[in-house]
């Protein structure tokens, strides 16, 4: 399982929230750039970057920024995220240079924009981000919960090919309290790839995430940033599942 930093921009600085609070704001960095190349010389291989304001706003504030990310640390893979809400949004994220998207909104308001962009980018590079309260999913920057279960978006993103999904629990970010394992082993049930997010505060927490099936990344935050998760070589960045575990 690969291990992936997070960086969080909101006025063009690098910060986290707890529960998607925008009043509980924590500032990590007044340069990503900065901040993105730490995690590269520290040996991470992927990069996760979300536009805070894009994802409340409903357009991408920060590409130029996330380009200059981009350019700074080269060989790295980077997948954005953040107020992707029409193929124009989309062309203009990959043009920074991104490896990978994440549409969380849209794909619930316009399942056919979904649609439309998995058949022009391919699953490989379009992925289903799903933030859950209470297993219903928020859109809007997680301020509108909506009624509708996670599995259920899934689902249908699934009938347009997505194959990868994003999936944070809301109540567990930014609290260092543990990712929810039942959940996020429930969606990888569903037959998709997960990269799990939320929560996570351990190297034993990324151990035991690895040994879910299906489960082929984890993204990382604040347990990186406050130090309670140690990544400071290239090997840290992967987690060998056991598979005795996986077995059972």
């Amino acid at each position: 399982m690969i291990v992936i930093p997070a960086i969080d921009l909101r006025a063009g600085r690098c910060v986290r929230l707890v529960q998607g609070d925008f009043g509980r704001e924590r500032v990590y960095g007044e340069d990503p750039v900065a901040v993105a190349r730490l995690w590269q010389e520290r040996g991470a291989s992927w990069l996760h970057v979300v536009d805070l304001d894009g994802a409340v706003q409903g357009f991408p504030r920060h590409l130029d920024l996330i380009a200059r990310i981009v350019r700074a640390v080269p060989g790295m893979s980077v997948q954005c995220g953040g107020g992707l809400r029409t193929l124009e949004h989309l062309e203009a994220a990959f043009a920074t240079g991104v490896t990978r998207v994440v549409i969380g909104t849209a794909a619930v308001e316009s399942p056919e924009f979904l649609a439309q962009a998995v058949k022009r980018y391919g699953a490989d590079r379009v992925m289903l981000g799903v933030d859950a309260r209470g297993g219903k999913v928020a859109v809007r920057g997680w301020l509108e919960t909506t009624g509708i279960p996670a599995e259920a978006v899934i689902r249908a993103a699934q009938q347009h090919g997505i194959r990868r999904v994003v999936y944070t629990d809301i109540e567990r970010d930014g609290t260092l309290s543990a990712p929810n394992f039942d959940a996020v082993a429930a969606v990888a049930r569903l037959g998709v790839a997960v990269v799990a997010s939320g929560g996570i505060a351990s190297r034993a927490h990324l151990e035991r995430l690895a040994e879910l099936a299906g489960v082929e990344a984890a993204i990382v935050g604040r347990g990186l940033y406050d130090g309670s998760v140690r990544c400071s070589t290239a090997e840290d960045w992967w987690i060998e599942p056991n598979a005795d575990e996986r077995r059972r």
